[in-house]
């Protein structure tokens, strides 16, 4: 309600752009800098009248894993659902999804790997129960972590533009041991890319005492946060609210990740492909809010 972030389209001239390949453009829009969200192809593709897709931390959490089909079979047993394998957001997701619903036009429910969680229905009250069943069925509890070491992280405290956070689970980055291996080993999905940076940035205590400055503080950008192995995180006073929001659900992500999962990092042709692309692109995603988009179109 606070700033206009909807453009209306033509759903026969977007399904057009869809076949012909080209940009999906708006034929009215508010302002000039406002574009149709990256994901409208897979809105568009989609067979039902609404359409709720959010970047679910409990369906992340199952979608970067290599055997979350498997996982989920029993989960969402009854239900009209079918897996998506990671595919580029926009015209190339749109054609998988169109793909693996050709055969079953009753699904209703797609896990996107790598990337979040759809649900569909006939109308807003229906998706929303189906969107609180699947919720319900995949949830995950997370993991406890060690409390963080502020002794050091006040160290970093003295510099002027890093700042404790005011959530204390952020702090499970650098003082939960699973949640550190799980990062150093890629990028998981595209919005931690695009907002946090293709490698995470974790230092070992002892550098936050000799070379913090040169290493981190006297960069021109220096990193939105910055983790510190055992003992916590620190923010960037410059960190947006959407870095800060990404921040929070890929905590959440890896603190519902096993240790021994056997995890699907996106390859390095698709990390360029996304930040080639910016934040998507010209094109408005639910990635660039700070919170998680319910649309609908008819």
């Amino acid at each position: 309600m606070q700033e206009e972030m909807l453009v209306p389209l033509e759903l026969a001239e977007v399904k057009e752009s869809i076949r012909n390949n080209t940009e999906i453009a708006p034929r009215y829009a508010p302002t000039d800098d406002l574009r149709p969200s990256i994901e409208t192809a897979m809105h568009a593709t989609l067979r039902h009248r609404v359409v709720i897709h959010v970047h679910s931390i409990n369906a992340i959490a199952w979608a970067i894993r290599l055997d979350g089909p498997e996982q989920l079979k029993e989960r969402l047993a009854g239900l009209d659902w079918q897996w998506i394998p990671y595919a580029a957001s926009g015209v190339p997701l749109a054609r998988e999804v169109e793909k693996a619903v050709a055969s079953s036009p009753e699904t209703n429910v797609l896990i996107l790997g790598n990337h979040g969680l759809v649900v569909c229905g006939h109308d807003c009250y229906t998706a929303e129960r189906l969107l609180s069943e699947v919720e319900r069925r995949i949830a995950i509890t997370p993991r406890r972590f060690p409390k963080p070491d502020t002794t050091v992280l006040a160290m970093i405290a003295r510099f002027s533009r890093w700042q404790f956070p005011d959530v204390d689970s952020l702090h499970a980055l650098g003082t939960d041991a699973v949640s550190r291996k799980i990062l150093k080993g890629g990028v998981l999905y595209p919005c931690q890319a695009i907002f946090l940076g293709q490698t995470m940035p974790l230092l070992p205590p002892a550098v936050v005492v000799s070379t913090f400055t040169e290493r981190l503080n006297g960069k021109d950008r220096p990193p939105p946060f910055v983790a510190v192995e055992r003992s916590g995180v620190m923010l960037n006073e410059k960190m947006t609210s959407a870095e800060r929001a990404t921040l929070m659900g890929l905590v959440q992500v890896t603190q519902r990740t096993e240790e021994s999962a056997r995890l699907r990092y996106l390859k390095g042709a698709e990390v360029t492909d996304v930040l080639r692309k910016g934040a998507h692109g010209s094109q408005r995603s639910g990635c660039e809010q700070t919170g998680f988009p319910l649309e609908e179109r008819g």
